[in-house]
């Protein structure tokens, strides 16, 4: 069971998850409502949504808190990266919000515009067990936007040591894991993590 209502993230989360023969059904297609996400780091909130879906399905349940840090403007948007996006989920607007108040700092040069995207993740068993691991990938923000691929944040991240944005990249370049890919995302490095503990490939 994947926790989440997130069509990009699920996406993500299923292509991880393919290679270990792991099918997964999603807390939207089951008609899950989604839990009050109260914590106060990503790492909670993650949690938060694993064992409500494990409650809720007696199915083990993966959940992902992720969002993206920004330097100058004091981390936020952090844990409430998708709440900026608001009820409509425009993330248009929330890159625009971000851009403005980065200009509003006098941040205009790449050195003051650094950020970073954080994943943690959470696998819970129906007997409240649970597994979690965290990772980042560290970036800079550009402006305008670039790319139409990914979802939420990724056309003005540009990761360190690339020329392109996450919005410019296939997915298989963004996550996939080695050795199609290299792992390069904040969720695919969480991910590897959490499956060394918890996963065997088929």
């Amino acid at each position: 069971m994947i926790a989440t209502h997130n069509p990009g993230k699920l996406a993500e989360m299923k292509e991880l998850l393919a290679p270990y023969g792991i099918e997964a059904v999603s807390a939207g297609e089951l008609g899950l409502g989604e839990p009050d996400e109260a914590g106060n780091d990503f790492r909670s909130n993650a949690a938060i949504k694993a064992i409500a879906a494990a409650q809720a399905t007696k199915l083990p349940s993966f959940a992902d808190d992720s969002g993206i840090v920004v330097d100058a403007l004091d981390g936020a948007p952090g844990i409430y990266s998708a709440r900026w996006a608001g009820p409509s989920k425009d993330f248009t607007a929330a890159m625009t919000r971000i851009e403005r108040l980065l200009q509003e700092r006098g941040a205009t040069t790449p050195d003051k515009r650094k950020a970073h995207f954080v994943s943690a993740l959470c696998v819970a068993w129906p007997d409240d067990h649970c597994e979690q691991v965290e990772a980042r990938v560290d970036g800079t923000l550009v402006w305008p936007p670039r790319g139409t691929a990914g979802f939420g944040y990724d056309p003005m991240f540009l990761p360190d040591g690339h020329t392109r944005t996450f919005g410019e990249m296939a997915s298989i370049e963004k996550h996939g894991l080695p050795p199609l890919g290299l792992g390069l995302s904040h969720r695919a490095r969480a991910f590897v993590k959490l499956a060394e503990i918890c996963l065997e490939p088929r």
